[in-house]
């Protein structure tokens, strides 16, 4: 089994921020790929479903993002998982707005969801880095990283999420740069 976090704050006024990004991979992953319906547990709201050959738990961490790593080592002890087995998507400000990185481990470069997970596991887990670009001044991150989604931003970020669940079969098997390649290529 895998565990894929998708990492974001719970509530409606949060639903659109780019900060919840990674709610919105791990939903319209399951969507796509008819997973069970949501459910709560974990402290967080999962859902289970098989990509491939590869059965996959997604969660959605309900502890805010600062205690995710709460969450995600509850479900990774109660499956007895290790490291290899996470994947975390989140929201990246070093990276252009809707562009998709795949990397296994590394720092939390202020994100305070990785740094909860890093805290709680360790750091040797494999990111899926969702770009939501640099605002270009560092006063100006946390109104973006905690704003919505402009409405003219609303297509890319469909087609930006379609892409990553579309080509979510090449992360389930282990097949990160094929999976970073595919998905680049749907969205040129």
């Amino acid at each position: 089994m895998q565990l894929w976090v998708g990492l974001g704050n719970p509530g409606a006024q949060y639903a659109l921020h780019r900060h919840n990004v990674g709610f919105m991979a791990v939903d319209t992953i399951a969507e796509v790929h008819g997973f069970d319906p949501w459910k709560k547990q974990f402290r967080g709201w999962t859902a289970q479903g098989r990509i491939g050959t590869a059965r996959i738990l997604l969660l959605k961490p309900a502890t805010f993002m600062n205690d995710s790593g709460v969450s995600v080592r509850e479900a990774m002890g109660f499956y007895k998982l290790d490291l290899a087995a996470l994947t975390a998507f989140h929201d990246e400000l070093d990276l252009a707005p809707f562009k998709v990185k795949v990397k296994t481990g590394g720092g939390a470069a202020g994100h305070n969801g990785l740094r909860s997970i890093d805290a709680h596991l360790g750091q040797d887990y494999r990111r899926v880095r969702l770009g939501i670009g640099h605002p270009g001044h560092k006063d100006r991150v946390t109104g973006h990283v905690l704003g919505n989604y402009a409405k003219a931003e609303m297509d890319p970020l469909a087609d930006m999420l379609g892409a990553v669940a579309a080509e979510a079969p090449r992360l389930a098997a282990g097949e990160d740069v094929r999976f970073m390649n595919d998905v680049a290529l749907r969205l040129a």
